[in-house]
């Protein structure tokens, strides 16, 4: 199953391509935590190809894509719907919200009120929403990829850390590179749009999720993640460390991630490669660490150098 998951990953990386230039290490970490059964938040300026990127995934895997533009005025009922009296069968039926969907994209997601932006808690968590009393599942696969722009704070609310803690990865999307921007304007040119072909069904997608759990963690590896995680919360410039739910969520996006590079066993460069995205919005600085312009970032890679690696 090993090679599958590598050889369909690699048809998806390459669906995508056709339409965004560069970013695929994002696009692959995406698809990690896809595969792990997590949700992302993606950071960045306006204008970087965050919708493209996610609506090309979702298209190169078969999966059906809601976008959710969150706005001050959003309620927590036009995400997950509500019940509508129907005249002709006088009776209330259910209209189902934009959540109910394989890939989310949760636009601008700080824009919304703390009251609409833990609608997405108890589905991003418990792939279920509560209307009305009815309990209803959601759709499998199920991956919320929030939105945020890091400059912009005027009118906006951040998310909690019992929120934040929910993203098995954190991405931050920059700029492309001058190499990158020329292509994007060769491509401007072409006489045919490109089209992003599936490369794999809802069957072969989700034996490719079962696989992430299969994947192969020796005790060293168990152990040095778990010595990653408890050495954040020993670190001198942080207030709280990591959650238990790091833990999980590290071996897990490490397990994705040696799939997807065809191995069914986990190494230390695996965890490593994804423990800045896991760990890092995770952390909460000490204030004067703040005000010394310590970033989490440097945390984990300050953590990462103090650890021995088996």
């Amino acid at each position: 199953m090993d090679q599958s998951v590598e050889e369909m990953s690699r048809r998806a990386l390459a669906e995508v391509g056709k339409v965004i230039v560069g970013k695929q290490e994002e696009v692959k970490m995406i698809l990690a935590s896809l595969l792990a059964g997590g949700h992302v938040l993606l950071e960045g300026v306006p204008g970087v190809a965050k919708t493209t990127m996610a609506k090309a995934l979702a298209d190169s895997l078969d999966l059906s894509f809601q976008r959710i533009q969150f706005t001050p005025d959003l309620l927590p009922s036009d995400i997950v719907g509500t019940y509508i009296y129907n005249q002709k069968s006088a009776d209330f039926d259910l209209k189902q919200g934009p959540i109910f969907g394989n890939v989310i994209l949760a636009d601008e997601i700080n824009r919304a009120s703390p009251k609409t932006q833990s609608a997405l808690l108890e589905a991003m968590q418990e792939r279920q929403v509560t209307i009305e009393g009815s309990t209803m599942k959601l759709p499998l696969p199920f991956m919320v990829l929030a939105t945020q722009n890091p400059i912009e704070f005027e009118g906006t609310y951040p998310l909690p850390e019992a929120q934040v803690d929910r993203f098995l990865m954190r991405l931050e999307i920059g700029y492309p590179t001058r190499a990158e921007s020329l292509e994007m304007l060769r491509r401007m040119h072409s006489d045919t749009p490109p089209q992003v072909q599936r490369v794999v069904d809802e069957k072969g997608l989700k034996a490719m999720m079962k696989a992430v759990s299969q994947v192969n963690v020796s005790d060293p590896v168990q152990q040095y993640i778990a010595d990653l995680v408890e050495a954040t919360r020993q670190h001198q410039s942080v207030r709280l460390g990591c959650s238990p739910r790091a833990v999980l969520a590290l071996q897990s996006a490490s397990s994705a991630v040696a799939l997807i590079e065809k191995r069914d066993y986990v190494i230390p460069d695996d965890v490593k490669r994804v423990s800045t995205h896991t760990l890092a919005h995770r952390v909460i600085l000490k204030q004067e660490a703040v005000l010394d312009g310590v970033t989490k970032g440097a945390v984990v890679d300050d953590v990462l150098k103090s650890v021995k690696a088996p």
